[in-house]
Order: C-alpha cells, then structure tokens, then sequence
C-alpha cells in the first residue's frame, strides 16, 4: 500500500506498537492524546504511538477510538482492519462515503401511570 501523505494512518508497525503517521497537527494530536497515544521524539520526527504491553484488546479499542474521534473531526483515516475491536469492521471515512445512515430504532410504549 503507497502511504498517502493526506491521510492518518493508525497500524501495528512490525515490532507490534500501534503507531499513528501522516499530517498530525494540534488538533489531531490532541484526539490522539485522549485516546491514549503518547509522543516520542526521534532522530527523524515525532513518534506516536501506543504505550506498549498493554495488551491487543486494549490498543485496538484505542486505536479505534482514536480513529472514531479522527473522522470525527473530518480527517481522512486509515484504521489498520486487524486493530478493530471485537471483529466489529471499520467505519469509513465520511469523505470516502460511509453509506447512508440507519434510522435510530423508535422508543418503546411506556404505560402511564398516576
């Protein structure tokens, strides 16, 4: 896959951290920030990513998380599939069409009473 340098991309890079690359600006670092994501100088830039061993459940609610508030904002979001929590597949982007919006279900009749 060519990185797009338009788009944030959260993976699992090699070494099993989840990483988040691409235009990463003080709203999106902010978004990141809540959902976990820590900043880590490098050589080359600024590294975010994931605290690490804090188990694969608890980086792919994260990481999603990250990326729900993300599309939020109306970044273009590239949520790595095996990072979805629960099997549960990954919303699209609404810039890349997400599809019509189900209708939210109807209240259920209370009786009254006096």
């Amino acid at each position: 896959m060519t990185k797009d340098p338009a788009i944030i991309s959260i993976t699992r890079g090699r070494g099993g951290q989840v990483e988040a690359e691409g235009p990463i600006d003080a709203l999106a670092w902010a978004l990141l920030d809540r959902a976990g994501f820590i900043r880590q100088p490098t050589l080359r830039g600024t590294w975010h990513r994931l605290p690490f061993d804090m188990g694969e459940e608890w980086e792919n609610e994260h990481a999603s998380y990250a990326a729900d508030m993300l599309r939020a904002a109306r970044y273009t979001i590239h949520l790595d599939p095996a990072l979805t929590p629960g099997g549960r597949p990954a919303p699209h982007s609404p810039r890349q069409g997400a599809g019509p919006v189900p209708a939210p279900a109807a209240p259920a009749a209370v009786p009254r009473t006096r």
